[in-house]
């Protein structure tokens, strides 16, 4: 395609410059412009890693939102402000004025615990009492009289009678640190029951993925996540969902948002860890992008996608220039990344100027 059109340019530079000879137009007396020898411009063939890379829509949070269930009894007399951060041996809220506790746990609260009672839940609630400092106990599956001597002393820390016995609706177990997300009740309300909703104290990121364009999705998967600050920070895939619909109430299908790319009928959810919270700053709830790469290609030649020429017996070519003139070399393209193309053939090397338009 090139090669023809410098043939038509050097018609053209041939019949103007017989037309200046013969005093058609222009100053008689001038010289003819000389004829077009190479490229307009160039540039190298570099070696390089090429990365191709997509980015798609979403969401800085703290993650879904769970209920907090409370058995104990009585009214709801004080619950920490939503936004709060409840950490190991805080108060989640006050039934009558006495606190229910956040202790880290799987195993949920399922009986009392008092001298004599053994099992993994008082495993469980030893190693939280030792964690905030109560001493004087083994950590073992026998609550023991060390241990409700430890008890009765954190009691009196709670300003709750010193029995050395553990009520069921004293404690309520979470794996980590919890953030209170919304009241469900309020002061005045029956203690027993979802009082209020809290997520993980830790910000992630979530990403709605159609079912047929998750497949980069898998566990410990490393992606960028860029801020609406401008700022980016390094994030992996920490946990991905199982396929949902992706459509709203009576069937009609949710709408993609054309300027961020991940919206719409979307249908796998991927959860992604910022393991700097810190380069969060103080971003809460917002929008942000996630980049992940989709293709790479190590040490290959490329050359910008300019450059290639489509030949006439198909496939592509690039113009080669140097001290010797130019020639078309026919070349396979490869991946296709930020301006350039990953590019083979039998002549083509590292550091050989192509020709490119201006």
């Amino acid at each position: 395609m090139r090669a023809a059109l410098g043939v038509v340019v050097g018609l053209v530079t041939l019949v103007v410059a017989g037309a200046a000879t013969l005093g058609l137009g222009g100053r008689g007396g001038d010289e003819p412009p000389p004829a077009r020898t190479g490229p307009a411009a160039t540039a190298p063939v570099t070696r390089q890693t090429l990365t191709k890379t997509v980015t798609l829509a979403g969401d800085l949070g703290y993650g879904p939102a769970l209920p907090l269930a409370s058995t104990a009894t009585g009214t709801v007399t004080w619950l920490p402000e939503v936004g709060a951060t409840v950490r190991r041996g805080g108060v989640l809220l006050r039934a009558d004025e006495r606190p229910v506790v956040l202790l880290y746990g799987f195993l949920p609260m399922y009986r009392p615990l008092a001298e004599g009672t053994e099992g993994s839940d008082v495993r469980q609630f030893e190693r939280n009492l030792a964690a905030l400092g109560y001493g004087g106990f083994t950590v073992d599956e026998e609550f023991s009289a060390a241990t409700t001597a430890a008890v009765k002393r954190w009691q009196k820390d709670l300003e709750l009678p010193e029995t050395g016995e553990v009520e069921r609706d004293r404690v309520i177990y979470a794996p980590k640190a919890v953030r209170i997300a919304q009241h469900l009740v309020r002061l005045g309300a029956s203690a027993t029951g979802d009082v209020l909703t809290y997520t993980g104290s830790t910000r992630m990121v979530t990403v709605s993925a159609g079912a047929g364009e998750a497949g980069w999705a898998a566990k410990g998967t490393k992606v960028t996540v860029t801020l609406p600050t401008g700022g980016s920070v390094a994030g992996k895939v920490s946990a991905v969902g199982a396929p949902a619909p992706g459509a709203l109430a009576g069937g009609e299908q949710q709408p993609a948002n054309p300027e961020r790319p991940g919206t719409g009928a979307a249908t796998v959810e991927v959860i992604i860890a910022i393991a700097d919270q810190k380069a969060l700053g103080a971003l809460g709830a917002t929008p942000v992008d996630v980049r992940y790469v989709a293709e790479e290609r190590r040490d290959v030649l490329t050359v910008p996608v300019e450059a290639l020429l489509a030949l006439a017996e198909g496939g592509y070519g690039v113009e080669v220039t140097g001290p010797a003139g130019t020639r078309i070399v026919a070349v396979k393209a490869g991946l296709f990344a930020d301006g350039r193309v990953e590019v083979s053939g039998e002549t083509l090397t590292e550091g050989v100027m192509v020709g490119v338009p201006q």
